[in-house]
């Protein structure tokens, strides 16, 4: 159920949801006013506030785990060893400072084309909270950076990535790809969290008894699973979209057709395999009403931490030695497989929500700004990112506009 807003809603909204004339679930859904549109640039004053509204839950483990190495950050310090570090020809990394709910940055190294999702997702919790003043790292490249140890001399450096993975310290955010289809989700006509989960192909019991794959070859055990499919088509069926790392493999294993996402949907189990690091469709496999078997894997996004292997999905190993019998186990327990393909939708859903990744981001920006153990500057070479113009939609903000003094 989608509802685009262009307007300022003051007295609120009521929603009704009908089956015929019957009110589905708890309809009539009321939102108390004023109720403002993605564009509108109207932040809350008092965060806990806004927490409160987005019933953010109190404790994010994988945020406690990621600080819980930078009791303290320096600022300066990182001023002196990022650029160097991290910043090279090939470097990927956005220079950020927010101040007065105002973004500010710069980009060092060449690859920075990305910051397009990092600036859209600051600027849209900026236009509903006020954020906290604070100057940070966007490593905005595929692989975490920090890779040296807590008890070094020098120490590990807190730099934000969208991955995270065991022998690094970076600090994760919801991947560019989760967030962005979030902030899309109302214009967009690209796979999301909610289009997923209205498209997810036949019931169970009408799903193919087959494990799936459609992906490029971005890591070698992609293509022993095409081998495998090809050793024992009825478990497994695997197929490589596109070549780019291994493209003397093309003419041994063949090249798949495109398959849109949804059809994925039509078979009962789905394998997810590493990429270059984790593989960014897993949340949206885990949404849909398949079973998915994970690869064992040293990347982790923000969510992995809540979900359990047999509760949400079932493991198997890095070198994929127990694939074919981990299909078989699931053919012959459905009821239990399809038990853990449901838990792990219902968990999936409830922890990739729209507002669970602003609360994941505000509260990251949170714990990073307690840390900081310097006032954060607007430093030579950063430019203003503007708040996008929209001239679609009325905005009329209701919340008195407080100067920093006041607060």
């Amino acid at each position: 159920m989608r509802y685009r807003m262009y307007e300022t809603v003051t007295e609120g909204l009521k929603i009704d949801v009908l089956y015929g004339d019957e009110h589905v679930a708890q309809s009539p859904y009321i939102l108390k006013g004023p109720v403002y549109h993605e564009y509108c640039e109207c932040p809350e004053e008092n965060p806990q506030t806004w927490q409160k509204t987005l019933s953010c839950p109190t404790k994010e483990p994988q945020i406690a785990k990621d600080f819980a190495s930078f009791p303290s950050i320096n600022l300066q310090q990182m001023l002196n060893e990022v650029p160097k570090r991290f910043g090279d020809e090939r470097g990927a990394i956005v220079h950020y400072t927010i101040l007065n709910n105002h973004i500010y940055r710069r980009s060092l190294g060449k690859y920075t084309d990305f910051k397009m999702f990092s600036d859209e997702i600051l600027l849209s919790l900026a236009r509903k909270v006020l954020l906290p003043d604070l100057e940070f790292y966007i490593n905005l490249g595929d692989w975490p950076l920090e890779h040296r140890k807590v008890n070094e001399t020098p120490g590990p450096l807190p730099i934000i990535s969208w991955c995270g993975s065991l022998d690094s310290q970076d600090i994760i955010l919801p991947t560019y790809d989760i967030t962005h289809s979030t902030l899309e989700a109302m214009r967009g006509v690209t796979n999301d969290l909610l289009s997923i989960q209205g498209n997810t192909g036949p019931s169970w019991i009408n799903k193919t008894e087959k494990a799936f794959f459609r992906g490029r070859d971005s890591r070698e055990e992609r293509l022993q699973l095409v081998q495998l499919s090809k050793e024992n088509p009825q478990l497994l069926d695997a197929g490589i979209t596109g070549y780019f790392f291994f493209q003397e493999k093309e003419q041994e294993l063949g090249k798949a057709k495109l398959i849109g996402f949804f059809d994925f949907f039509k078979y009962k189990y789905q394998v997810n395999v590493d990429g270059t690091v984790a593989a960014y469709r897993y949340p949206y496999l885990m949404l849909g009403d398949s079973l998915v078997l994970k690869q064992d894997s040293p990347y982790y996004e923000h969510f992995y931490m809540a979900l359990k292997p047999w509760k949400h999905y079932v493991p198997i190993k890095r070198n994929l030695g127990d694939l074919l019998e981990k299909v078989k186990w699931a053919k012959e327990n459905d009821e239990e497989a399809k038990w853990i393909a449901k838990e792990g939708q219902l968990t999936a859903r409830d922890l990739l929500q729209p507002h669970r990744l602003y609360c994941y981001y505000y509260k990251v920006l949170q714990k990073y700004a307690e840390r900081q153990s310097s006032k954060p500057e607007i430093r030579e070479g950063m430019e203003l990112v503007p708040q996008p113009d929209d001239n679609t939609s009325i905005c009329q903000c209701h919340r008195k506009r407080l100067s920093r003094e006041e607060l």
